[in-house]
């Protein structure tokens, strides 16, 4: 029996497991770079023309009028983001991650799709599936495929097939049945393993639409059913085994749970990348 994905995944384990351990010495450094605060001492303001008791000025008055009056157009555009434009190392997307976000409004159905259709069709997949097919091939795993053009388009076919059935129902189709929030919130504060246990929580505990912490029925069972369908449906007959699919579930929730202690940490090591970027080069 050939386990399918599984050195596409090993692969993926071996360079989230590299970033992860540098991660502590990150987090170091980023607290040795930030700098010390600086005090600004500035004169007091020239005090106003007392207003009347009770009374509120007239222009502070329209602006509260105006406010009460918005659209709901207007009030979207002034809300914070739904969702990003973030790349992981400026090229995978990190569409559902958000930094620093206190209110937000709730995903729809229709946006619950639209942002994992971005995502899964987004420009980078199609080299990241060419590669862990081209991998799959030079192995020969899931021998059923056999090998020259014809292998390896049914090895890139099944890659592609698999992370797109896999996102879209742990982040649009579960979340839109049982109205849980795809999203992952960034923590941002605290120790290392402070923020990675929370990260890591995120696997099981997620958000519901109304903003209630629920079990995350979305990623666990979401997950499963996708590996399932993949399994049974276009790998090898070989592949279609109750064990198997045990077997990719697993990994595929192995792999979710350090991708997103990554995105947890993503801000600090992007401060220190473009940092270096933008430091001056001197001679």
């Amino acid at each position: 029996m050939t386990k399918r994905l599984d050195l596409g995944l090993r692969l993926r384990f071996v360079a989230l497991a590299t970033l992860l351990i540098a991660l502590p010495a990150l987090a170091q450094q980023e607290k040795m770079d930030t700098p010390r605060p600086t005090f600004h001492f500035q004169l007091a303001p020239i005090a106003q023309t007392a207003q009347p008791s009770g009374q509120v000025p007239a222009d502070q008055d329209d602006k509260d009028q105006a406010k009460k009056h918005k659209t709901p157009e207007e009030k979207a555009e002034t809300a914070a983001p739904a969702t990003s434009n973030d790349r992981l190392f400026f090229a995978l997307p990190n569409f559902l991650t958000l930094e620093n976000a206190a209110q937000v409004p709730p995903l729809s159905t229709k946006q619950k799709f639209a942002v994992v259709t971005r995502s899964s069709f987004d420009y980078i997949q199609i080299p990241w599936y060419g590669f862990l097919a081209g991998i799959s091939q030079a192995q020969n795993s899931e021998p059923g495929y056999g090998q020259g053009a014809s292998g390896y388009a049914k090895r890139l076919g099944s890659a592609a097939a698999d992370g797109t059935i896999e996102n879209y129902f742990t982040s649009a189709i579960f979340p839109s049945v049982f109205k849980q929030d795809p999203r992952f919130y960034q923590l941002g504060k605290g120790g290392f393993w402070h923020r990675t246990f929370y990260a890591m929580s995120r696997i099981v505990v997620t958000r519901s639409d109304s903003g209630s912490s629920q079990f995350n029925v979305s990623e666990v069972f979401g997950s499963a059913v996708a590996a399932s369908i993949s399994t049974y449906s276009y790998h090898p007959h070989a592949d279609k085994t109750l064990s198997n699919t045990a077997s990719v579930w697993g990994s595929q929730i192995g792999y979710d749970t350090a991708t997103i202690v990554l995105k947890e940490f993503w801000p600090d090591i992007r401060r220190k990348l473009t940092h270096k970027r933008s430091e001056p080069v001197t001679p």
